[in-house]
């Protein structure tokens, strides 16, 4: 393990709570986040832009809370293009640099409206038209559900990229070799940008289930057994998802990933450990006894 760490990179994902008590308790998560020293953290955007004001509210909390970069996520569904134009303006005048730039999800029965951007390729072309951004874009190992296959889905990854997104952020798969073979088909694409793998540390295997339902992320066979039985056991099943993520990240960095995102769920443990695991070296605060 010695010396893993060296080159590592790491960046956090967190989601905008509903409360301003949520929203306290984030503070104290983002302080623990912050000891593993990630290059930046991110904070997701509700669909259509349901939580845009809170997201906003919560980018600024974690920049000015831990003086390091945060980039806002930014969905184009149930908006025209004037209106897009203006968030990002906005975005650029309030000294937001970084940015995640996605379609987002359509509500159901509901198509893009003319007047908007159709896609985050397109998004990310307006974005640049209005300023310098550092632009992340989402990638999809197991192919995006709405893609006609997985030619056309990296065509549409390279197109977000030619458009000027610096790296590509992937949606996390548990399949480590399925995660492999995607990056050596994006790179015989022509694909030379950055490509990040997303890292999932399972808080609770039944929302996963619910959720990789929706976005089309495999659970395997082998995961499901590993959380039978642990529902009520948290400190076991804090153990087993700290292994599987880990182990995940040691197969990656043995064939050349150095760069990891890490969906938080805004629950440090987990991640703080798998962090420890990989030669990182965060403060751990103390427990309470049971």
């Amino acid at each position: 393990m010695t010396g893993m760490s060296d080159d590592l990179s790491i960046s956090f994902e967190l989601f905008p709570p509903k409360t301003d008590a949520g929203i306290t308790r984030l503070g104290d998560t983002v302080s623990q986040l912050s000891a593993a020293d990630p290059t930046y953290f991110s904070v997701t955007y509700g669909a259509g832009g349901t939580t845009r004001d809170t997201t906003a509210r919560v980018v600024e909390m974690v920049a000015g809370q831990t003086g390091r970069p945060v980039a806002h996520h930014f969905t184009c569904v149930g908006a025209s293009r004037a209106e897009i134009d203006r968030q990002a303006e906005g975005f650029w005048e309030n000294g937001i640099r970084k940015i995640v730039a996605l379609r987002g999800d359509l509500p159901e029965g509901e198509t893009v409206p003319d007047d908007g951007y159709h896609d985050a390729a397109e998004l990310v072309a307006a974005l640049r038209k209005v300023g310098d951004f550092d632009i992340s874009v989402a990638a999809y190992p197991e192919v995006h559900p709405e893609a006609k296959d997985a030619g056309a889905d990296l065509d549409h990854l390279k197109r977000k990229i030619d458009n000027g997104a610096a790296r590509a952020i992937t949606q996390y798969a548990f399949d480590t070799d399925t995660v492999l073979r995607f990056i050596d088909r994006a790179r015989a694409a022509g694909i030379d940008a950055p490509i990040v793998p997303g890292i999932m540390p399972v808080a609770n295997f039944g929302g996963l289930k619910r959720f990789s339902e929706g976005c089309g992320a495999t659970i395997p066979d082998w995961l499901g057994q590993m959380f039978d039985g642990l529902d009520d056991a948290p400190d076991t099943r804090a153990m087993v998802a700290t292994g599987v993520a880990a182990e995940q990240c040691r197969r990656l960095i043995e064939e050349g990933v150095t760069e990891f995102h890490f969906y938080t769920l805004n629950q440090p443990k987990v991640t703080l450990a798998v962090c420890r695991t990989l030669g990182l070296t965060p403060d751990i605060p103390a427990e309470d006894a049971a």
